[in-house]
């Protein structure tokens, strides 16, 4: 049997775990009897931790309290956290830069030795090119989760694109993160239809708006979505191009916010994309490197007409 402090942790560890526990499944996990485990969820209690027992079945489920409780990690999970914190320290939310480094300077100093050369090792190999563009303000993020999960409507002030100010109310689905920008996707109630933003330009108002009732996203596969509608839906072209390699290949040089990209054979693929500019979609398609084929918009395949005549012109004059 452990040591009741070694027990405590233990079980402290068990009820961090996102789910309801009995006290005879407790028990069998510590090897002790039910009543030792509510001798030992009492101390919990009385240290401050708000272990609630949970309604039918004896059971038992860790609330929020006042205080934080010691993580008990396991080597993966520690290795993920000090990972998930280096990029953090140069991700794309802005002013948690230093905490992040904060927090990880307490982790790798409790890490076992074993796990602290796991996390140097692919820290010593690693360059992290800082993010580019705006960075978001991490009490906005805070909101626009916390309204997610809650299903409270959130009215905001947003600006678009092309500089101009709206103010959206809106039935707040899911965050989705591309690795560069975080979006929010949901149900804007003034256009009735499905709607993504750029949560760098969401200002929230306060306070926020009442429950509702979550609709049926728009989509099982989000982040394809997504996809198409940053890349794609809201410019004036949209162009669907053939590229002659897989699209395991056009995907390593082509991001899901650039366009969408469709698989046709083990050789070729369809590129969903958009633009306001033709020339944009021709030069960008062009220094690809990979040999395509424009199907649409007809706009684009008349201007790199022009635009090849002018080119064999410019070409045959010296």
């Amino acid at each position: 049997m452990l040591e009741t402090s070694a027990r405590l942790l233990r079980l402290l560890s068990l009820l961090q775990t996102p789910r309801d526990w009995t006290g005879a499944d407790l028990a069998q996990r510590l090897a002790v009897d039910v009543r030792t485990v509510r001798r030992d969820i009492q101390k919990l209690r009385d240290l401050g931790y708000p272990v609630h027992a949970t309604p039918g079945a004896a059971g038992y489920r860790l609330g929020a309290g006042t205080k934080l409780p010691p993580l008990l990690l396991d080597d993966e999970e520690a290795v993920a956290v000090a990972i998930g914190l280096r990029t953090a320290a140069s991700g794309t939310v802005t002013g948690i830069e230093e905490t992040s480094l904060r927090a990880l300077a307490k982790l790798e100093q409790v890490l076992p030795s074993r796990v602290r050369h796991r996390v140097n090792l692919l820290h010593s190999v690693t360059v992290t090119v800082p993010a580019a563009g705006p960075t978001v303000d991490p009490d906005v993020l805070t909101v626009v989760a916390a309204v997610c999960r809650e299903h409270e409507r959130l009215r905001f002030d947003y600006r678009s694109h092309d500089g101009t100010d709206s103010v959206r109310d809106t039935e707040p689905h899911r965050l989705v993160h591309t690795g560069r920008r975080w979006y929010l996707v949901g149900w804007d109630t003034d256009r009735r239809d499905w709607r993504t933003y750029r949560v760098d330009r969401i200002r929230p108002r306060i306070p926020i708006g009442p429950r509702f009732t979550p609709r049926q996203a728009p989509d099982v596969d989000l982040a394809g979505y997504l996809a198409h509608g940053v890349s794609t839906a809201p410019y004036r072209y949209q162009a669907r191009i053939t590229l002659y390699v897989p699209a395991e290949t056009a995907a390593e040089r082509i991001p899901p916010t650039v366009g969408v990209i469709e698989a046709v054979d083990s050789h070729t693929c369809i590129l969903h994309t958009g633009s306001n500019s033709l020339d944009e979609i021709a030069v960008y398609v062009a220094l690809f490197g990979f040999r395509f084929r424009i199907h649409q918009p007809p706009e684009l395949i008349a201007h790199i007409r022009d635009l090849t005549t002018r080119l064999t012109e410019a070409i045959e004059t010296f």
